[in-house]
């Protein structure tokens, strides 16, 4: 059916259902939000656009989630940003709630659907859906490496003024400040970067990489969305057309890495399955004590849920 329900309508989940129908990727998008009028304005307003696409994409919204059925994919954006005075144990508790009642209407509307989550934190929310559904874990995937990979390949292009296109990228670990960019193990073209760029370069991508979602806040004052809802769109073609992608994603660790029972941003291959395969990277000692820092930082959120009794019942 190529069908796409995309939950919260505001400006992430809107770009990608944007991205989606110029690139005629899917039969069908879906737009959920509990805002009243949202989901149905921007459908309406996206598939106006999709007159350019270059196939017809059925762009509509649902008005309550049991009006989201039987879709293959569901993207989840939604949730609530960290406010003045909450804390992140706050944070936590209110977007896992958030979580629970999406992912149970999904649960019930759409059961052969594969997840994908960008909800904040990233991470620890992909590992909630894990323990809500209790399904195969190649079918719940974290939005994470797509989105700041593409903001490492910017950072290499204004570097070496190459085109971003032929720019390889790959981020691990988790979907915050404890990311781990490695530019070392990427090429422009057929040419390893180490090969265009000095290490004090190197240094400098990796530090702008880390900090560009923080840019775009500073001139914005809001995150970004553009490149989310693109990386979104990456993410469902790759399932949808069986493309065998590479993408950087936060994932179920079942032994690899050396970890179990934690989610986190690593390279996988993305096809029809959701998840086809995780690859499993040769890291150095100093990568291996950053990527500790990262599933450390996941773990700690995940432990809060288990302190506040999120997963009984």
């Amino acid at each position: 059916m190529r069908k796409v329900g995309i939950v919260g309508a505001g400006a992430v989940g809107a770009s990608a259902a944007y991205a989606l129908t110029l690139m005629g990727t899917c039969k069908e998008i879906v737009l959920f939000d509990v805002a009243p009028g949202v989901a149905q304005g921007k459908a309406i307003d996206i598939a106006q656009a999709g007159y350019y696409a270059p196939q017809d994409t059925i762009v509509t919204h649902a008005d309550a989630p049991s009006d989201m059925k039987n879709c293959d994919i569901v993207v989840i954006t939604a949730g609530v940003p960290r406010k003045p005075g909450m804390t992140r144990a706050d944070l936590l508790m209110i977007n896992a709630k958030i979580m629970k009642s999406v992912v149970g209407d999904i649960i019930e509307n759409s059961p052969k659907a594969i997840i994908i989550c960008v909800s904040n934190p990233l991470d620890v929310m992909s590992y909630a859906i894990h323990k809500i559904t209790g399904w195969n874990r190649n079918r719940i995937i974290g939005m994470a490496g797509a989105l700041d990979g593409s903001r490492m390949a910017y950072q290499i292009s204004k570097v070496t003024g190459l085109g971003a296109s032929q720019t390889g990228s790959l981020v691990i670990g988790d979907h915050g400040e404890n990311m781990i960019p490695l530019p070392s193990k990427v090429q422009v073209g057929d040419i390893p970067l180490s090969e265009l760029v000095s290490k004090e370069d190197m240094e400098g991508i990796i530090e702008r990489t880390r900090l560009g979602g923080a840019e775009i806040v500073k001139y914005l004052g809001t995150s970004g969305y553009y490149g989310p809802g693109r990386a979104i769109a990456h993410m469902v073609e790759a399932i949808l057309n069986d493309t065998q992608a590479i993408v950087s994603s936060s994932v179920l660790l079942e032994g690899e890495y050396g970890y179990s029972n934690v989610t986190v941003g690593v390279p996988v291959v993305l096809g029809k399955n959701g998840i086809e395969k995780i690859i499993e990277l040769e890291l150095d000692d100093a990568t291996k004590a950053k990527f500790k820092i990262s599933v450390d930082s996941i773990q700690s959120g995940i432990d809060i849920l288990t302190e506040n009794n999120f997963f009984k019942g």
